[in-house]
């Protein structure tokens, strides 16, 4: 029997970019089919049978030319263009298979508000897909440590009441 495939995925308005989180994913024997409303792979890995059904909330369009997919070293990657543009509440039409099977991918997630200030996925050859490889502007983040015990609290004596805050 098969095991089931994980599956991590992100979004933007007009795209889904969704990965079959599975390593050296042999392309001779992968089977992937790929409609609006359905996405079916069937895969061996490290020498175990994989499957997995995934029916969209929403429609995809599988015949779009920006519609692809690509099978790397470290999972499949999907980039799939949305029929109609909007934020999706979930990838899967079933919500318990949802929550079982689907993780969100963080490395490839913008907050909606914050999509404008972005460049679209990476769509060259799907290269350059394999995470953020380090925040920038944060390097090192030295000096951060513990909080030492929270001395001189003491009680909490002394704190009186809230002046100046009406009552």
């Amino acid at each position: 029997m098969a095991l089931t495939a994980p599956v991590k995925w992100a979004q933007r308005k007009g795209s889904i970019f969704l990965t079959i989180d599975l390593p050296d994913v042999d392309e001779k024997t992968a089977k992937i089919e790929l409609e609006d409303k359905k996405l079916t792979f069937k895969g061996t890995s490290e020498d175990k049978d994989y499957h997995v059904e995934i029916e969209f909330l929403h429609e995809i369009d599988s015949k779009a030319e920006d519609t692809k997919y690509s099978i790397k070293p470290r999972g499949v990657s999907f980039f799939l263009v949305k029929k109609e543009e909007g934020s999706w509440s979930r990838l899967l039409e079933n919500k318990q298979l949802q929550r079982t099977n689907v993780k969100v991918d963080f490395n490839k997630w913008v907050d909606s508000d914050e999509e404008d200030e972005t460049n679209n996925f990476n769509l060259d050859g799907m290269q350059g897909l394999g995470g953020m490889g380090g925040m920038p502007g944060m390097p090192g983040m030295g000096g951060m440590g513990g909080m030492g015990g929270m001395g001189g609290m003491g009680g909490m004596g002394g704190m009186g009441g809230m002046g100046g805050m009406g009552g």
